[in-house]
């Protein structure tokens, strides 16, 4: 049996820097050290992207399912009978499918455990809509394919400095403020804590809060969501044990590089965590779906549409995905089993001449 780990690449939009990004992030043999990485794609479309400059020819083992993958090779299964036009740098209602196509047989394989973690590169939201794909981003669609009601996926971006967390995540401004409540916000920083501790081996994690109004709402004078909502959870979430503080205006909490203290930072939505994380970490920030049963991670770009084909595109966050993949796969693997065999509880009984009794089992 293999003792690498499986790491599933869908190819996301073939006519973004996805590929690039995969040819060039597998072109460094080390990783072939770490893992069996096994691409969802087209084997024509990755020859064509290497024939192109300054895009490496990666060389690609075809295999058809998981269970074939060579450990000393890149594999590629090929999830589409022919291979649709490619158009770098343009969006197209055949990319989008082949997005989707791609996106929806890892998932299948992940769940049969033919893989063992998933990485994605970026989709296009808008070409890969469709019947069967009908969500905002791979978070909501990975929530989805969980197949549990009770399941909450919380979409997490991070580098060696900073790990922010999102309260909401591809949501119009305009819902935000009515999104964001007291149970949402404790679950949210409950799924954060659970995670920093088994997905990052981080013991009695600290978590920033941050405001949604500007200066925290200056106590009610420009909103009331903070004095309302916001400290009311993390209060609740104080009294269940989690170690929450804030809430802390974004601006000065960045600017004032606040982050540093602390081992985490809850964002009430997007571009209110993403923004500053980008611009401290772009070149290798994570994407990572927390609190799901499988390990998802996918570069911090977006399909880089104007870039695509022209040998520019950067790697790094893609190698990074790849690597953090692997590091949550061991973390959580080393706290199942350090979780698993709890200290058997046992006894001197004088009655019975000092026989140790097991408590954990009938005597």
């Amino acid at each position: 049996m293999s003792k690498k780990i499986k790491v599933g690449i869908t190819h996301g939009d073939m006519n973004g820097v996805g590929y690039e990004v995969i040819l060039k992030a597998l072109e460094d043999n080390r990783i072939l050290e770490l893992c069996t990485p096994i691409i969802y794609g087209q084997s024509t479309i990755a020859e064509a992207y290497g024939k192109m400059e300054d895009i490496p020819a990666v060389p690609f083992n075809v295999i058809d399912n998981p269970s074939d993958a060579r450990e000393d090779a890149n594999n590629i299964i090929n999830v589409m009978d022919e291979s649709p036009a490619l158009k770098p740098g343009t969006s197209t209602p055949q990319a989008g499918e082949a997005a989707f196509i791609a996106l929806e047989r890892a998932v299948a394989d992940l769940k049969k455990g033919e893989i063992d973690v998933l990485v994605t590169a970026p989709i296009n939201k808008h070409n890969i809509q469709s019947a069967d794909f009908h969500f905002p981003g791979h978070t909501e669609y990975l929530q989805h394919c969980s197949g549990s009601r009770d399941v909450e996926a919380l979409m997490i971006l991070f580098n060696d400095r900073l790990r922010i967390a999102l309260v909401t995540t591809h949501l119009p401004i305009a819902e935000i403020a009515q999104a964001i409540t007291v149970d949402c916000i404790c679950s949210k920083l409950k799924i954060f804590y659970e995670s920093l501790e088994k997905d990052f081996g981080l013991s009695h994690p600290r978590i920033a809060v941050l405001a949604l109004n500007p200066h925290a709402g200056d106590g009610g004078v420009i909103g009331k969501e903070e004095e309302e909502v916001i400290i009311p959870a993390i209060q609740k979430a104080q009294k269940e044990g989690i170690n929450c503080f804030g809430p802390y205006a974004a601006d000065g909490f960045f600017g004032a590089e606040q982050y540093r203290a602390f081992d985490g930072v809850l964002a009430m939505y997007h571009d209110q965590g993403l923004a500053p994380f980008k611009t401290l970490a772009m070149d290798n920030g994570v994407n990572f779906t927390a609190g799901l049963s499988f390990v998802r991670t996918s570069p911090d770009h977006g399909t880089g549409y104007d870039i695509a084909g022209k040998g520019v595109a950067s790697e790094a966050s893609m190698r990074e995905a790849i690597y953090a993949a692997i590091d949550i796969f061991r973390n959580r693997m080393r706290h199942f089993q350090s979780h698993r065999n709890p200290l058997r509880r046992q006894y001197f009984d004088k009655s019975k001449d000092n026989v140790v009794l097991d408590l954990t089992k009938d005597n």
